[in-house]
């Protein structure tokens, strides 16, 4: 579903700020895989999120969705193929619009373009059923400015936006850190449901080590722009967040042994 091949990125390359963003980065993605990024400020994720929506170029590697290699296709065309909840509950919705003028562009996203302009019985049937999967009443508020919703309806209604129309990928990029913690508690129960009812293939980007172990069946560490640890299956479930720091540790411990004797 997702393949990344042998991806660099280095920002200000040839300057005293140059900066090995991501470095031959190799991950797969089949089907359904719901895999879960953590890392510290730096290590890449942002990055690795920013190049698979398009918004930025690999400087070598390819990426490729549904077998399609679309390494340099635009980030506006690649919207048809992925959805992308960011971390702060202004972005991917337009304030000054409706709930159901929202939800309108993103069932467009991946339609035809025609002239036809509205919201039928049917779509508007559509939306209301999919909104009262979120438990928020937001069904029943169809007209009202989205500007106008709390934090945590803004956020449940763009993780319904990217998805309702089964993207190819599904790109959460923080989408609970900006959110307190009973309503990023609600994102995080309502993110599970929803990828599971999709069958979402999805890479979360998180800072909080409890969620990336609670959701999703893989789960990533990136360092310094690489992959440095991937678990999955049983293994992933037998973690606890002190394993994954100790863990953590061992493999920046030995990294660090190895630069010395490479300087050495």
């Amino acid at each position: 579903m997702l393949s990344l091949n042998n991806i660099s990125i280095t920002f200000n390359e040839g300057t005293l700020d140059e900066k090995k963003a991501l470095q031959t980065v190799n991950l797969q993605l089949e089907k359904g895989d719901f895999v879960t990024v953590i890392g510290s400020n730096g290590a890449g994720k942002s990055t690795l999120m920013n190049m698979i929506s398009g918004s930025l170029k690999p400087d070598v590697g390819s990426v490729k969705i549904n077998e399609k290699n679309v390494t340099l296709l635009p980030e506006y065309k690649r919207s048809r193929l992925i959805g992308r909840v960011f971390q702060d509950p202004m972005a991917g919705t337009a304030p000054t619009m409706t709930i159901e003028e929202n939800l309108a562009m993103a069932y467009a996203r991946n339609k035809k373009r025609t002239l036809k302009y509205g919201v039928s019985k049917r779509r508007k049937s559509l939306f209301k059923e999919h909104l009262a999967t979120l438990h928020l009443g937001l069904e029943n508020r169809l007209n009202a400015k989205v500007g106008l919703l709390s934090g945590g309806e803004r956020q449940a209604l763009s993780l319904l936006m990217a998805t309702f129309t089964e993207p190819n990928i599904l790109l959460l990029d923080e989408h609970t850190a900006a959110l307190d913690p009973s309503r990023a508690d609600l994102i995080t129960k309502l993110t599970g449901e929803v990828v599971e009812q999709f069958g979402l293939t999805t890479l979360m980007v998180t800072h909080n080590m409890q969620q990336a172990l609670d959701l999703g069946n893989r789960l990533i560490m990136m360092d310094k722009g690489q992959i440095i640890l991937e678990v999955s299956g049983e293994e992933k479930q037998a973690l606890t967040i002190e394993k994954l720091l100790a863990e953590f540790q061992r493999i920046r411990g030995k990294q660090m042994d190895n630069d010395r004797a490479v300087l050495g």
